[in-house]
């Protein structure tokens, strides 16, 4: 297990951390989290041993074998599966040891072949291949060099090498940053089935509800830990600030009352010893402290001067760049963005969202087609790299001045305030600023102008909790149109009321929303594979015949092809198994209590929430293993499909 003792830790002159104590047990999945700045990356660095903590300790198994996702990529000229099987650095250390091994020494050789063996040698390409498909790489792609992808794929390259490693802790920073929804669905699953211990920094709260067991919360310079996943954790910090709060309010009327008896007793001969003696007890008395609440940040965006109908009009519209050569993306598309449409759009990430919203917003111009806006349409358009544009020895009332320069510095101020920049902070350099400061001042800028149809592309990326959290509030209320591309479900759900869908080449309407959007996904990814094993046996139905001594052992080599494929699946599928027996009979013993009349009486009004949160909490994990207890069967169904020889 993972034991804090005491742990202090600084950057600098903070203090992130100060006396603080948790842990951490084997197979748990805990999501960190807190406000950007708190001290989530410096908690990873320390246990990489990257830094020293400043006092007490962080003791951790030094047996187990730890994976994190690298920042820095090197090796660009890597082809793209190679770079992800060179994660497991002890299956690369014993191919070179074999390599490098004279044919004529028997004894090394078997060794080795037996180490290669143990190490699943065999299977590693299909292991990474795998990978690389549930992440989003197409199979032309897996042979590709690293340095052909662009900034985001290769980090998925990178967590994909880091989820190749066999390990005992995963450290996983902010690992949806670079992912499409089905990219993350997938991700998602394969966290639910990992056997090791994972430490997720995210602030997508649907992605900790789905893969977290428990919670560590950065909060006052100390960590605390709760049993569940976030929308429990809320539940349960809600709880205890209460519970804190009734604590500290009980003493400092104990305090008040011993302080007033000292000061009415203690020049009295005859009360001289009580008062003493009360002296003692206020002195042992351990001082609560008062809830602090970290401040909520708050903002507003300004309503539009008018809404035309319909805002912006696409016609039978090709979409692309015409430099270096020609290349449509999307095609002939036809839509309308009409006055007061709040549109998520989906689709994998180089499906074409990132053009249509340039197209919109009129940073590329269309092939062909019409795009027809209302003469009085005003966007606000929100790009991927809009926080770049931040300059650091800027002051935000300097960076609203560029846009501005005829206004009153009290109204820049006022307005700046709308977005939680007040005081110092507005006239302050930026340099110090989080991702969620930039991103809002970013946003200030943008909607200075009053526009009426915002576009806005991954603005939810590098957010903590809380500015989502904001932003989804002031979206909320926005009076205008809104497009938006996000991974961010929770963002998605609380702001848009249809979808748009990017898909093959084309964009259309979606009629559902994201659950069926994920159904989408997985009856999609069933029919591209019942397609290649089409195609397989079709390839196969042509080749020459062969003689039966061929035959024979061509079918050899297609079964022990397919129990190497075979072997890792079924070892998650046996994992499954035991975990959902084991689930399923403490469901059962849970049923049995809560279904008993003594359940509700008092005997059990300290245990019953939590009781209550584990009925629910198992009841969803079950139903998640199913799910992937039945991906694992499909894929040794296309295994076997894909190898059989007729």
């Amino acid at each position: 297990m993972i034991r804090a003792t005491d742990l202090g830790l600084r950057r600098g002159v903070k203090v992130l951390l100060q006396n603080t104590s948790f842990t951490i047990n084997p197979k748990e999945r805990v999501g960190i989290v807190g406000r950007n700045g708190a001290g989530k990356t410096s908690l990873f660095a320390l246990i990489q041993h990257q830094i020293d903590a400043d006092s007490g300790s962080l003791d951790i198994p030094s047996s187990w074998r730890l994976a994190s996702v690298e920042q820095e990529i090197t090796d660009r000229e890597r082809p793209a599966r190679e770079f992800v099987i060179d994660g497991d650095t002890h299956l690369r250390q014993l191919q070179s040891e074999r390599a490098q091994t004279d044919e004529n020494n028997g004894e090394q050789i078997a060794a080795l072949e037996s180490a290669l063996i143990e190490a699943d040698a065999w299977t590693a390409p299909s292991r990474a291949e795998q990978l690389l498909a549930g992440l989003g790489f197409k199979p032309d792609q897996w042979l590709l060099p690293v340095g052909q992808f662009s900034g985001g794929w290769q980090m998925r390259l990178a967590l994909a090498r880091a989820l190749m490693a066999p390990s005992d802790l995963l450290l996983l920073d902010e690992p949806t940053n670079h992912l499409d929804l089905d990219a993350m669905l997938w991700l998602e699953r394969w966290l639910q089935s990992y056997p090791g211990t994972v430490l997720i920094i995210s602030h997508d709260t649907e992605f900790l509800d789905a893969t977290a067991t428990h919670i560590l919360h950065f909060e006052q310079q100390q960590l605390f830990k709760y049993r569940g996943n976030y929308s429990q954790f809320l539940s349960q910090r809600a709880e205890r600030l209460r519970q804190d709060q009734l604590a500290w309010e009980k003493q400092q009327r104990e305090v008040a009352h011993l302080q007033s008896f000292i000061d009415r007793f203690k020049a009295k001969a005859t009360k001289a010893k009580q008062a003493q003696s009360r002296v003692k007890a206020l002195a042992k008395m351990q001082e609560l402290a008062p809830v602090r609440l970290d401040g909520a940040v708050q903002f507003t965006l300004p309503t539009p001067n008018q809404m035309p109908d319909p805002l912006l009009r696409l016609n039978q519209t090709d979409l692309g760049y015409s430099t270096p050569e020609p290349r449509t993306i999307l095609h002939q598309v036809s839509l309308d963005v009409r006055s007061g449409s709040r549109i998520g759009i989906l689709g994998m990430n180089g499906a074409g969202k990132s053009t249509l919203i340039k197209t919109l917003a009129g940073e590329i111009e269309p092939l062909s087609g019409e795009l027809i806006p209302s003469a009085r349409l005003e966007i606000g358009y929100f790009a991927q790299h809009q926080l770049d544009m931040i300059e650091a020895s800027l002051s935000p009332i300097q960076h609203l001045q560029r846009i501005a320069p005829e206004v009153r510095e009290q109204e820049l101020r006022n307005y700046l305030g709308r977005f939680a920049f007040s005081g110092d902070m507005a006239t302050n350099t930026t340099a110090g600023f989080s991702g969620g400061e930039k991103a809002r001042l970013a946003l200030a800028l943008i909607v200075w102008h009053k526009p009426n149809l915002l576009l806005l592309d991954e603005p939810t990326n590098h957010l903590d909790v809380e500015t989502r959290e904001a932003l989804a509030a002031a979206l909320a209320e926005y009076e205008g149109s809104v497009l938006v591309v996000s991974h961010d479900r929770q963002l998605l759900r609380s702001t848009v009321d249809n979808f748009w869908i990017v898909a093959d080449g084309a964009v259309s309407e979606f009629d559902g929303d994201l659950e069926d959007y994920r159904d989408w996904l997985l009856a999609r990814s069933s029919a591209q594979r019942s397609s290649q094993r089409a195609e397989a046996n079709a390839t196969l139905s042509t080749e020459p015949a062969v003689d039966r001594r061929t035959q024979r052992r061509l079918e050899a080599e297609a079964r022990q092809k397919i129990a190497l494929l075979r072997k890792p699946l079924e070892k998650q599928i046996q994992q499954l198994e035991k975990r959902m027996d084991s689930q399923r009979a403490r469901l059962e013993e849970l049923d049995t209590l809560i279904a008993d009349p003594d359940f509700y009486s008092d005997s059990y009004k300290d245990q019953r929430p939590a009781l209550l949160a584990e009925h629910g909490e198992l009841s969803k994990d079950i139903d998640n293993n199913e799910e992937s207890w039945l991906l694992l069967q499909g894929e040794i169904e296309d295994i076997e499909a894909a190898h059989k020889i007729d």
